[in-house]
């Protein structure tokens, strides 16, 4: 079985993040959505409500499963028989940061890492740049799915 892991924050979840899993759901027999456990950082969305929200985005693909994960991304994958990462790349800044990343969990554990290009609609969209404009009242539909969407709405009139 091809296994691939997909981490990150998603805080919240982007079309972009989607557009990568949903790819990467084609090219492998499973995808793991890992949810990044940062107690350091202040998030928007408990990782219980990032992961929920996760589950609800991708049920339509079967072979996509969600987890999360705090330390090491390559004990992570080594605790659950992941030999590949998948990272998608919006830019070249992207690339230089998640190549140092790639050669460091390569050295470490033997993990590879697989850069998937962004599709051009997401290039310029984070979940940073969504958090920001939707705090101040700007549309973030089609950024983020709609069940996404609401609860960013909801989260944001509660602040």
């Amino acid at each position: 079985m091809h296994r691939v892991v997909c981490p990150g924050s998603f805080d919240p979840c982007t079309n972009g993040h989607l557009d990568i899993i949903g790819r990467a759901a084609g090219l492998y027999d499973e995808v793991i959505v890992a949810v990044l456990i940062n107690v350091t950082k202040q998030s928007l969305f408990t990782v219980d409500e990032r992961v929920e929200m996760l589950h609800e985005i991708t049920a339509r693909y079967g072979n996509v499963k969600i987890d999360r994960f705090h330390g090491l991304l390559v004990d992570f994958c080594a605790t659950n028989g992941v030999s590949a990462v998948i990272k998608g790349l919006r830019a070249v800044s992207d690339f230089e940061y998640e190549m140092q990343m790639a050669q460091m969990n390569y050295r470490m554990a033997k993990v590879e890492t697989l850069f998937m290009t962004t599709n051009p609609l997401y290039s310029f969209l984070s979940s940073s740049l969504v958090k920001e404009i939707a705090r101040y009242g700007g549309d973030v539909s089609g950024l983020v799915p709609d069940a996404v969407l609401s609860r960013l709405r909801a989260r944001l009139a509660e602040e």
